[in-house]
């Protein structure tokens, strides 16, 4: 089976009880849409269990990107190198806003690894994927964190740039794609935003499947399968 995860912000608990729910083997894919770091409470523990699993691709998500930004600068100090020049403005607020939006826990993980194991972070996120496409019963699944910015159907994917399926939010009443047999699907935006009835459930209307039930808000990490449609939850143990 083939599951898709989002979001899960460091919330390691529930990530792990909801791969015991679904019964996670080694012959299933597990498709992660971005955004393990921040926010949450191991955030460093989910990422290293991720990436030591041979089954499970990892698809970049707006957190990743700012951590692998600012950890790669960061590294060069901790390694000793020749000091490169120091951040921009520019950076400088961005490094903030990162830090102040969930980064600083990720941070302070990170510099408690040893160089070997903080490179070998660095090494996996830089392999992380734009997107992924999958495929079954006919229909195509578009995988990506956030959206597609500057959609246009007639664009291959491969034109796109990484941030452009990073950081913007789909209007979830219009469909990408005009062939209902393509599905896009993400994370990003949790979907108590996007439902009507503000529930922290997965979101199934026009062309998109939205997964990031808002966990470390305090609602449900998600597991969708592609092969059967089933969905399972497993509630956050965040007090938010």
């Amino acid at each position: 089976m083939r599951y898709l995860i989002s979001d899960i912000h460091g919330c390691y608990e529930e990530y792990k009880e909801l791969l015991d729910q679904i019964r996670f083997s080694d012959g299933d894919e597990l498709f992660i849409l971005g955004d393990a770091m921040d926010r949450g409470p191991q955030p460093i523990r989910v990422m290293q269990d991720i990436m030591f699993r041979s089954n499970v691709t990892y698809i970049i998500g707006n957190h990743d990107y700012e951590f692998f930004y600012f950890a790669k600068k960061l590294m060069v100090r901790k390694e000793g190198e020749k000091r490169k020049d120091d951040m921009t403005e520019d950076e400088l607020s961005a490094f903030v806003g990162w830090l102040q939006d969930g980064g600083g826990i990720t941070l302070r993980q990170f510099s408690e690894l040893s160089l070997k194991d903080g490179r070998a972070i660095l090494k996996y996120m830089a392999d992380a994927s734009a997107y992924e496409v999958l495929e079954d019963k006919g229909k195509k699944y578009i995988l990506v964190h956030a959206g597609i910015d500057d959609f246009r159907e007639d664009r291959d994917l491969e034109e796109y740039d990484l941030l452009d399926f990073i950081s913007s939010r789909p209007d979830y009443a219009k469909r990408y794609y005009q062939d209902e047999a393509v599905c896009v699907v993400t994370g990003h935006t949790p979907t108590s935003l996007i439902r009507e009835d503000g529930l922290p459930l997965v979101y199934q209307e026009n062309g998109h499947i939205a997964i990031d039930c808002g966990c470390v808000f305090g609602g449900r990490l998600a597991a969708y399968c592609i092969e059967s449609a089933e969905i399972n939850y497993v509630k956050s143990k965040n007090k938010r």
